[in-house]
């Protein structure tokens, strides 16, 4: 994940959610149609929703998902919808004629080519065996948490190659652009640090048996995000305006970095962090 970010972050995007649903569906125990290109398309959103009612051969998808990271390329997706108690996880094909892309509906220009849409269905009839997992197995398997490692593994990723870039043009640079750079650096190397021992304990517990994923992830990507935060800052301080203006590469990396980075909360997420860390040193 963190060589693709390296390279294009939209390429990232696109290629961890395809390694996230075959993870996903090994969990399972099914495995991912051959030759297909996955998606994971499970945002929320309070102006959009998806409905899953119940049909005597299957279930019947309708309403809009915003975020469809590759809504036009990908073959397959796993996408959750709502049955009124619980949430289910269906595996479909995406190009059906009940299902379509609404248009317009990604104008950013960070993770342009991520392709992140909305998408409409419109009573869309899905098998009953094209559920995936138990109800609300999307969010309570432990490889939810270990999914979003590897989604700090991308931030990561940009984040490197958005201050090698910067060094590969501060030859000249004074003692306080280096001052900065400096700082970046070894952000980036205790990014990658806290990842490899994070994919270790992973490897060694895939099943979360000690109970240690939520809290694991939660940790890193609060991390990694405000590393990467810092990294973005250390950019404009070490590089100034001119690799951001006439860089065309450089420059949409950051604008990517930025979008890709607003998937986390800071304030919830990093309250929640606090609360699990209280919780298990608590006495009594």
């Amino acid at each position: 994940m963190a060589e693709l970010a390296a390279g294009d972050l939209s390429v990232a995007r696109l290629g961890e959610g395809h390694a996230d649903a075959v993870a996903i569906l090994d969990e399972a125990g099914r495995r991912a149609s051959s030759h297909s290109a996955y998606g994971v398309w499970a945002a929320k959103s309070n102006h959009a929703a998806l409905r899953a009612e119940a049909a005597s051969d299957g279930w019947v998808l309708t309403g809009t998902t915003p975020f469809c990271s590759g809504a036009r390329d990908c073959d397959r997706a796993l996408v959750t919808a709502s049955d009124g108690s619980h949430q289910l996880l269906f595996d479909i094909a995406v190009h059906q004629p009940e299902i379509t892309v609404v248009d317009g509906t990604w104008p950013a220009l960070g993770m342009a080519g991520s392709d992140s849409l909305t998408v409409n269905f419109d009573h869309l009839h899905v098998a009953g065996h094209d559920v995936v997992g138990p109800p609300d197995f999307y969010l309570t398997r432990p490889g939810f948490w270990h999914g979003g490692v590897g989604v700090a593994a991308c931030w990561y990723g940009g984040a490197r190659a958005a201050i090698e870039a910067t060094a590969a043009v501060a030859g000249r640079a004074g003692d306080a652009e280096l001052a900065q750079l400096s700082g970046a650096v070894a952000r980036v190397k205790a990014m990658w640090a806290l990842l490899a021992q994070a994919a270790d304990e992973i490897d060694g517990d895939p099943r979360d048996r000690d109970r240690g994923a939520c809290s694991r992830a939660l940790s890193v990507r609060h991390f990694v995000y405000l590393a990467s935060m810092d990294v973005l800052t250390a950019i404009n301080g070490a590089g100034g305006a001119r690799p951001l203006s006439l860089d065309a590469d450089q420059s949409r990396r950051v604008a990517d970095l930025y979008v890709y980075l607003s998937q986390h909360h800071p304030g919830r997420d990093g309250a929640e962090l606090g609360r699990l860390y209280v919780q298990a040193h608590t006495q009594g």
